[in-house]
């Protein structure tokens, strides 16, 4: 069962684990992680995906690996925050 993160913790979270990647750290690089998208639950479940990284040539496996733990431990929460209750 997977946990529910809404899009900016789940864009956090990516950024969390990309960045502490060997790999990443090792060169000390920042890439850009996008907002996640929803979409249709693919045969996994996941109602979510990103795509266009930013400076990412040549971190490909490591964003890739990255979204495959995020993705099947998290999906993107639907719920629409009431904007009209700023004390929610």
């Amino acid at each position: 069962m997977r946990k529910t993160l809404n899009a900016s913790r789940l864009q956090a979270e990516v950024s969390r684990r990309l960045h502490r990647r060997h790999e990443v750290v090792e060169d000390g690089v920042k890439i850009g992680v996008p907002r996640p998208q929803l979409q249709e639950p693919d045969k996994a479940g996941c109602n979510w995906d990103m795509k266009h990284f930013g400076n990412a040539a040549g971190f490909e496996r490591e964003i890739a690996a990255v979204l495959s733990e995020v993705r099947a431990q998290y999906n993107l929460s639907t719920e629409t925050k009431d904007e009209s209750n700023p004390f929610d």
